[in-house]
């Protein structure tokens, strides 16, 4: 299946891959993410290597599959919560994350689904830590 591509068919759910860069870690997932963030963290910031980071997060329930070597690291968050991440051991790729915080769900990083229409974020968490040049937009709500 194209990861630009998701399949829909009468009576099933919407699928949707995501991929690491160097395609060894695929995950599949079905339906509709719970929520879509953005996280300008420290730790974000870091694992992503960017500014932030944008993660759909799914129901545990909606892994199809998971196909791929994967090592995983877990850290603890700003607020003293565990987050375990995944990620592929060739390119590096931080494909999703499971948290503490979080129990019984799945955050997937959006990039790794290559759709340039991906639902936009709904929230920005940790924003008194963003860059000043990023602009979230006005339809985002912003959690400090």
């Amino acid at each position: 299946m194209d990861s630009m591509k998701t399949t829909e068919r009468p009576g099933y759910l919407k699928t949707r891959t995501a991929r690491c860069g160097c395609g060894g870690l695929t995950v599949i997932v079905a339906g509709e993410p719970r929520s879509v963030y953005a996280c300008a963290c420290v730790e974000c910031q870091r694992a992503t290597g960017t500014a932030f980071s944008y993660r759909a997060v799914f129901v545990e329930d909606a892994v199809v599959s998971v196909e791929g070597e994967r090592r995983t690291w877990r850290r603890t968050g700003d607020v003293g919560r565990w987050v375990e991440q995944t990620f592929c051991p060739t390119c590096g790729a931080l494909v999703f994350m499971t948290g503490e915080g979080l129990p019984g769900a799945v955050s997937i990083s959006v990039g790794c689904f290559s759709d340039p229409d991906f639902a936009p974020p709904a929230t920005l968490f940790r924003a008194r830590r963003k860059h000043r040049w990023f602009d979230p937009g006005p339809q985002t709500r912003i959690s400090e």
